[in-house]
């Protein structure tokens, strides 16, 4: 080993055992977004609310509060507001001088490698130089105006402003944890894929919304029905139509052809106000892909006897007139819309019902930026994650009311726990590597993650989605959640889940899936702090129940807080009313001392990697 090599290894060593000693980076937890763009995108832009403590921070005493929110909003949305600041030359100094100063207080915490890669590469060289002017007010002040005046005098300074903005968001959060379902129910899970796509350090726990998206590009009909009757239910045929490039117009036809008026299933209020005609479209497309889901599900439970799903096989019970249905009893049919269900053969598809749903996952095929979300989804996403001692996961692990893990038998074999859900991410890698085939038991798998009793995502008995259709009774309605939301609330079990999957008892879980009713008193706290429920109603389908809009969470170096969010209405109006949507925080978790990035996973990899160097530059030295 020559003396520059060595060198080289004992810098590296060096400078991996300094990073160690930083304090730990931020990270952000988010659940359940169900394509409510404009309110996530704020979540981001805001951190949670980090940005307006920093600058309280910085300039408490500088800047009065309006003048401080103004700041805020600027650091949000700099494409709009910059283009409306007339300001002279000195009012663009203070400006730049204030977002340096944010800048540098928001990276602290980096290396000078994180952060120089961060920089945009226009401004990279001059924003370095800014970041760390250590000695500003002496030799090199004259230096520093020069790069002020100049950007100035170059019409730059809005762009450079921007650039700075953008560079704070950034820096404010290091890490991104999604906790699923980001599909379904709002208008723009699309432009939330685009946005997440950009983000340079995140990871997906999927959803059961989620899953349903990537069955229906693996070629699972069933999957797919149910994303057209989920979009036809919230008004959200634009997201195919447009955001997808999916023609309808079959499915329209079809639609209009074989159903007729049937108020129950118009869509519920949707984002953008729609046209009698879309209406009307949605209402029809919902009763038909209602009738081909319940068809396609059938075929499924049939060759899965090993799902146990049989008592979801309903439409052969009902009786001839189709007026009421025999289960456990008789019961009267509401809204009924039967039309295509042959009372000989009740699960087979018309001829019209199959060239509909075949042309469809055609087209969900060959869309290309649906293809590059929902590779981008699965490859991101996993349906648990283990990050810096905490257990991140959508919704349930199975269990039985002892607290032991429920154990589910496909094929030859029992999976529970842990070992459940490593099977389920299987099935799904082995149905993404050949989407074509609609009948293996690994796209099947991933219908069954979206409804099963042992999915970790759905975490209930049975989906009751005819009974809530067709049955007035609402006693039929109910759907028996899995015993972990009860046991969620006890220490122990919560403890001893996070030893099953190899954590101490010291670490959190982390869950959405299920709205936090805060209106009625529920706490998303629960087993004395060991777990957290993160989803409190980002979806405004769900807020009249809620009460609020959404939780987040933050874990840093001092601890965890948990953000509660108001509504938000659209991004015109929070930019045009500077209103913010961070209700309140909650401090979760206190650290008596501060953590470091040594006790994070990050510090376990990069002393790792210190020990290896150390082990090679000793076996070198010894050989010479």
């Amino acid at each position: 080993m020559t003396d520059t090599e060595k060198l080289a290894y004992l810098t590296e060593i060096i400078n991996l055992a300094a990073i160690q000693q930083l304090p730990k980076a931020t990270e952000h937890f988010v659940s359940d977004l169900h394509g409510e763009y404009d309110a996530f995108d704020h979540i981001l832009r805001n951190g949670s609310g980090r940005i307006r403590e920093k600058i309280a921070d910085l300039f408490g005493d500088a800047l009065s509060a309006k003048e401080q929110t103004e700041l805020c909003f600027l650091i949000y949305y700099p494409e709009e507001l910059l283009q409306e600041k007339q300001l002279d030359d000195h009012a663009w100094q203070t400006l730049m001088e204030q977002l340096v100063t944010v800048a540098r207080y928001t990276s602290s915490k980096y290396t000078r490698s994180k952060v120089r890669k961060a920089l945009p590469p226009a401004f990279a060289y001059i924003l370095e130089e800014l970041l760390y002017q250590y000695d500003a007010d002496f030799n090199k002040e004259a230096y520093y105006n020069a790069i002020f005046e100049q950007i100035i005098a170059l019409d730059t300074a809005p762009l450079f402003c921007q650039e700075l903005a953008f560079l704070i968001q950034r820096f404010v959060v290091d890490h991104l944890h999604v906790l699923g379902d980001i599909y379904d129910r709002g208008p723009a899970p699309d432009k939330i894929m685009d946005r997440l796509m950009t983000l340079p350090s995140l990871d997906i726990q999927l959803g059961n919304h989620d899953i349903l998206w990537i069955g229906s590009y693996c070629g699972s009909l069933p999957c797919l029905a149910n994303v057209l009757r989920i979009a036809a239910r919230y008004g959200n045929l634009t997201l195919l139509q447009e955001g997808y490039g999916i023609d309808l117009s079959a499915a329209i036809a079809f639609s209009r052809k074989h159903y007729s008026e049937n108020p129950a299933f118009y869509p519920r209020d949707a984002v953008d106000a729609l046209s009698r005609e879309q209406k009307q479209d949605a209402m029809l497309l919902q009763q038909a892909f209602t009738i081909i889901q319940f068809k396609l599900e059938a075929a499924v439970i049939q060759r899965h006897p090993e799902f146990n799903m049989h008592d979801r096989l309903l439409l052969h019970l009902i009786d001839a007139n189709r007026r009421t249905i025999h289960m456990d009893e008789d019961y009267p049919l509401i809204n009924a819309c039967f039309q295509t269900v042959d009372s000989k053969e009740p699960y087979r598809l018309t001829t019209d019902e199959e060239a509909v749903i075949n042309d469809l996952m055609m087209q969900f095929h060959a869309s290309l930026r649906l293809k590059q979300h929902l590779h981008f989804l699965a490859e991101k996403g996993t349906l648990f994650h283990l990050s810096n001692g905490n257990l991140l996961f959508h919704g349930c692990i199975p269990c039985q009311e002892n607290g032991a893990f429920l154990p589910f038998t496909f094929g030859e074999k029992s999976y529970q726990g842990k070992e459940l859900l490593l099977f389920f991410q299987k099935c799904m890698t082995q149905s993404l590597a050949a989407p074509h085939i609609q009948d293996d038991l690994a796209t099947d798998m991933i219908w069954y993650l979206w409804c099963g009793e042992g999915s970790s995502l759905f975490g209930k008995k049975a989906m009751k989605t005819f009974e809530r259709y067709f049955i007035a009774d609402p006693a039929t309605h109910q759907e028996q959640k899995n015993a972990y939301y009860t046991l969620r609330e006890e220490e122990n079990f919560c403890c001893q889940l996070l030893e099953a999957f190899g954590l101490a008892a010291t670490g959190h879980i982390i869950n959405g899936h299920t709205p936090v009713k805060v209106r009625k008193g529920e706490t998303p706290i629960k087993a004395n702090g060991r777990l957290l429920v993160i989803d409190g109603g980002l979806s405004r389908s769900y807020q009249s129940v809620t009460g609020i809009a959404g939780y987040t969470l933050l874990a840093n170096s001092f601890g965890m807080t948990l953000a509660a969010h108001q509504s938000f209405t659209n991004r015109q109006k929070a930019i045009e009313e500077r209103i913010d949507i961070v209700s309140q925080k909650r401090l979760v978790v206190r650290q008596s001392e501060r953590i470091l990035v040594a006790q994070t996973d990050i510090g376990a990899q990069l002393q790792k990697e210190s020990t290896d160097l150390l082990t090679k530059l000793k076996q070198q030295h010894h050989q010479t």
